[in-house]
């Protein structure tokens, strides 16, 4: 059987497929800082025979959580002379403009710990100035007296020409062996020195707890399973062995969150949907992408800590483009100074939790809200929940200060919640010249579900899926990835001076890796996938788009065609276009995918009826009309297929509740999925 885990912040989720395609899920506590016991512990809540195991697929929280929290190793940086305080000075926009106290973010790397080695290259990747060795051994002494537990290597141009730092990992491996290395051309190819820098000295932070991590979790698996194989869920949607993972560990930093949106690419393309808003509602944050004819939009534009007072830390690897916010489950409802309500981001996490947990939390959060109106029910918690006092809480810290009931106030508490997710939502799709009308939203988590259906109707989604094991979706889209591995290199060129023999040999080269680096994975040639992307800009100008270029040898007129495909990718971007004016290439990427055999999901044999699935009637407190409603609760798994329920209608699961409103229609497809219609103009 195909079985996959992953970490988040409240619990680890499993999901496993055996060769039947049977689908069966379990969640455990998270356990910090041991996150491979949680593992363990799913995998003994599972129930499932462990020996059994062909494929072990894991996404992680590891990475962004040591950075997060500052917990990574001592690190040193080597670069060329005159660029000691790139990380310092960094980049001159500034997010707070009018912040007379702005201060920049402090680097992963102090001042102390980056030292510089005469060496340098021209942006030809020519030989100006020769590395010298004797100042690269001096540093590494130094960096031995410091204790330094891993080191950092980022010369001037050596994207083009990694000749240079080639000679210095040589060196550091022959003089301390025992150290970690991360070198700029085993992290990223692309130009930026200050983007390329910071990427990788916080790939050499996280390295040494990475390896450690993922050699533990292995040791684990290897006590039961020694014959099966291992995979981890890397940022770009794709899946990588244990052992290329340790090697660039930052290209884990979502390794989580995007196997979900993954997971509903698949799905799509099962249910015959390809154009997907994928949506996912955790205990602490929410987190929506855009899915455009089937195709996962992948960036190397992602920062991490970012936000509007925040110029955060870029980090120039290849990651799933996600827009996160700070709601979710346990989001906290509180009032600003001017008195007015807020959700969110500060979350009371899995410990204390909600109130309605009883584990000593205190502050009112969407969670809470959602028991006070009906649509979670006491019985369905892990924790003996006491309704007064969640409606004192609410009361006392809301609905009081409005002079409003409590029930209104954990009303206004879930519209707030909605507001700010529907923001999120905008951002992947109006804010990016997308018409939602034209996609279908797949929501999933523990809190997709309740909330999707309302955010749906106003944001004119007609249809909404909440699929198969959606309380723990982000495990089941691990089980249908591919090995993957993105190359990009920065090759800067006019359209009019293009010689196309040059950059096809361009192209074969970055392909000719992939089949090495695929070949070490144990994936034959046949097996590998190539897809081709050009990022381009019109002369001038300093960000790019990125367009789908056809694979092979081209032709002049494939480049009339992906110039003409260009304008209308950036018209669509950035609403102009300008047809007279020069194009250039930036970067060229190559997406390959090692494909690997994926479990069939079977269609599901059911013979029930509504009466059969239904648990009980219960007032849930609706806005429209406002007031409490008599609505029927449902059982998931019980519900018929293909029979239309009318809303409003609860339908419950194991750790999720879906909320289906007035004027929405309910159905359960031939997969289980639940398909409703909205009711949107």
């Amino acid at each position: 059987m195909r079985v996959a885990t992953d970490i988040g912040g409240t619990f680890t989720d499993l999901v496993y497929v055996d060769d039947s395609g049977k689908v069966e899920v379990a969640k455990s506590h998270t356990t910090p800082p041991n996150f491979e016991n949680g593992v363990l512990d799913v995998l003994d809540r599972s129930n499932i025979d462990k020996e059994a195991i062909s494929t072990f697929i894991h996404g992680t929280t590891v990475i962004i959580n040591t950075l997060t929290e500052r917990k990574g190793a001592k690190t040193g940086l080597i670069t060329t002379k005159g660029f000691r305080d790139i990380l310092e000075i960094a980049r001159g926009n500034r997010p707070d403009l009018f912040n007379i106290r702005y201060q920049k973010p402090t680097p992963f790397i102090e001042r102390y710990l980056r030292k510089e080695v005469n060496e340098r290259l021209n942006y030809k990747g020519e030989v100006l100035t020769p590395l010298d060795k004797e100042q690269v051994k001096e540093v590494i002494e130094y960096f031995k007296q410091e204790k330094v537990e891993a080191i950092a290597i980022v010369y001037l141009h050596s994207y083009v020409n990694p000749v240079h730092e080639k000679e210095t990992v040589r060196l550091i491996k022959e003089l301390w062996p025992e150290v970690a290395v991360s070198a700029s051309f085993d992290v990223t190819q692309e130009w930026r020195e200050y983007e390329r820098t910071n990427t990788v000295a916080l790939n050499a932070y996280v390295q040494p707890i990475a390896a450690t991590y993922v050699n533990k979790l292995n040791n684990k698996l290897i006590d039961f399973n020694s014959s099966n194989q291992n995979f981890i869920m890397q940022s770009n949607g794709g899946t990588t062995t244990f052992e290329e993972a340790k090697k660039v560990p930052i290209n884990m930093v979502e390794s989580g969150p995007v196997a979900g949106i993954y997971g509903a690419a698949v799905l799509g393309e099962l249910i015959g949907e390809k154009n997907i808003i994928g949506f996912d509602i955790g205990g602490t944050t929410a987190k929506c992408s855009l899915i455009e004819k089937g195709e996962v939009k992948v960036s190397t534009d992602y920062y991490i800590e970012r936000n509007d007072r925040n110029a955060g830390y870029p980090i120039k690897t290849p990651v799933v483009d996600i827009v996160e916010i700070g709601n979710g489950g346990g989001s906290i409802a509180w009032l600003d100074e001017a008195g007015s309500l807020k959700v969110g981001p500060e979350s009371a996490g899995a410990v204390p939790g909600p109130v309605s947990y009883g584990q000593g939390g205190t502050e009112p959060t969407t969670t809470d809200a959602n028991l006070l109106t009906g649509r979670l029910s006491a019985k369905n918690f892990d924790y003996d929940v006491n309704l007064n006092l969640v409606k004192e809480v609410i009361e006392e810290k809301i609905a009081n200060h409005f002079d409003m009931t409590a029930e209104e106030a954990a009303l206004g508490i879930i519209r707030i919640a909605n507001s700010n997710m529907l923001n999120a939502l905008k951002l992947i799709s109006i804010r990016k010249g997308h018409n939602p009308q034209d996609f279908t939203l797949v929501a999933f988590g523990g809190g997709g579900s309740m909330h999707a259906p309302a955010l749906a109707k106003e944001l004119g989604v007609k249809k909404v899926v909440i699929p198969i094991a959606s309380p723990v979706f982000s495990a089941w889209g691990m089980l249908m990835s591919d090995l993957r591995h993105d190359y990009i290199k920065t090759y800067i060129k006019r359209i009019e001076d293009l010689e196309l023999n040059e950059m096809m040999a361009e192209w074969n080269e970055i392909e000719s890796e992939a089949y090495q680096q695929f070949e070490n994975e144990g994936i034959l040639k046949e097996d590998v996938v190539f897809n081709r992307f050009a990022d381009m800009r019109y002369l001038g100008q300093e960000h790019t788009v990125k367009v789908p270029v056809p694979n092979g040898d081209w032709s002049e007129k494939d480049v009339e065609v992906i110039v003409e495909k260009f304008h209308q990718l950036h018209e669509q971007n950035y609403t102009f276009r300008l047809d007279d004016s020069g194009t250039e290439i930036v970067n060229i990427h190559v997406t390959a995918f090692g494909k690997v055999e994926k479990p069939v999901i079977q269609k599901i044999d059911r013979n029930t009826t509504l009466e059969d699935a239904k648990i009980e009637t219960r007032n849930v407190y609706f806005e429209n009309p406002k007031g409490w409603v008599q609505t029927g609760v449902y059982q998931r798994e019980w519900l018929p297929v293909n029979t239309i329920v009318q809303g409003p209608v609860i339908v419950e699961e194991k750790a999720a509740v879906t909320v289906i409103y007035k004027g929405q229609t309910l159905m359960v497809d031939d997969y289980g999925n639940l398909i409703i219609e909205t009711g949107a103009e």
